[in-house]
């Protein structure tokens, strides 16, 4: 990392906590009713809030290592759920260029957090608001961060598969989302996170949410590759694909199968020695790409049946 970068980091970090200097407090979530927007107490009638864990904010190393695994710029949409003092949506948006809503209940960091924006001059790239994690809207999300205890991790869970778009990459900090397997994870040294966790030490996870393409499709397959009717049978789990096709009534195996998020790849032999290679993006319960043999690219498609 570099010194300007690294610089800026620190003093993002600052500004959103100095006013911070109470012990750390209990994140909490709202009950099922949405809170309002803006930063407001709870109205006497509401159900009162339920604990989610500590807060413990993330250290600069582990936000830089997050952005990166996911690659963030100017075109991304970053969600914090649970953003307490909100340098992971400062620094994506001071230093990416990427827009950010950060997601907390605690009424204080919310508003430093809307301060800190403010003084940096990316209040219109950066927002807060005072919310309910389970009511609040995530998918306009194309990264979501998440540093929660595990039990509200998972209790998140089928939220994020509902309502993300296919491609959409979700990080973790320390905790992995149970049934979902990661595309990448990262295992570094952190200091600073002993006197908070007893480990000096930080995980982070990238999943990737992806199209759920398992099932049967017909495929519309270039005549000059081949006549016969095709067919696929694909299985998914998660990320995991495989399947078989059938060839004018043969049975083929698909080989180096591949799913990221609406993307599908996979070969195919379609007679004798000749494999063509198939990749497109699923959307709408069609699959749309371009298939290569022996040096010849053509579109294909497959509809699900």
């Amino acid at each position: 990392m570099s010194p300007d970068r690294r610089s800026t980091l620190r003093r993002l970090a600052a500004a959103c906590a100095a006013a911070c200097a109470t012990p750390p407090r209990l994140a909490l979530l709202a009950a099922p009713a949405a809170l309002p927007l803006q930063a407001q107490d709870l109205p006497k009638t509401e159900p009162q809030p339920v604990m989610a864990g500590p807060y413990v904010p993330s250290p600069e190393t582990v936000v830089s290592q997050m952005l990166d695994m996911a690659g963030v710029g100017p075109d991304d949409v970053l969600i914090d759920m649970g953003s307490g003092d909100g340098r992971i949506v400062l620094t994506a948006a001071k230093l990416r260029g990427a827009r950010g809503l950060g997601i907390e209940i605690q009424e204080k960091l919310v508003r430093l957090s809307i301060e800190a924006a403010q003084r940096e001059g990316i209040a219109d790239r950066a927002r807060f608001v005072r919310q309910d994690l389970f009511a609040t809207d995530v998918s306009s999300a194309t990264v979501v961060t998440l540093y929660l205890l595990p039990d509200t991790v998972n209790m998140l869970r089928d939220k994020l598969r509902r309502e993300l778009r296919p491609g959409t990459r979700v990080l973790t900090h320390d905790y992995p989302i149970a049934g979902w397997l990661p595309e990448t994870w990262k295992q570094f040294d952190e200091p600073e996170k002993k006197g908070a966790t007893g480990q000096p030490s930080a995980v982070v996870y990238l999943y990737r949410i992806p199209a759920q393409v398992g099932g049967r499709w017909q495929a519309s397959v270039p005549t000059a590759f081949t006549r016969q009717r095709v067919q696929l049978d694909l299985r998914q789990q998660w990320q995991m694909l495989d399947g078989m096709a059938s060839v004018g009534g043969r049975e083929v195996p698909l080989d180096d199968v591949r799913l990221s998020g609406d993307s599908v790849a996979f070969r195919l032999r379609l007679d004798g020695s000749r494999s063509a290679r198939f990749e497109g993006r699923a959307r709408d319960g069609v699959i749309e790409g371009t298939a290569t043999l022996d040096g010849a690219a053509l579109p294909w498609r497959a509809a699900r049946v």
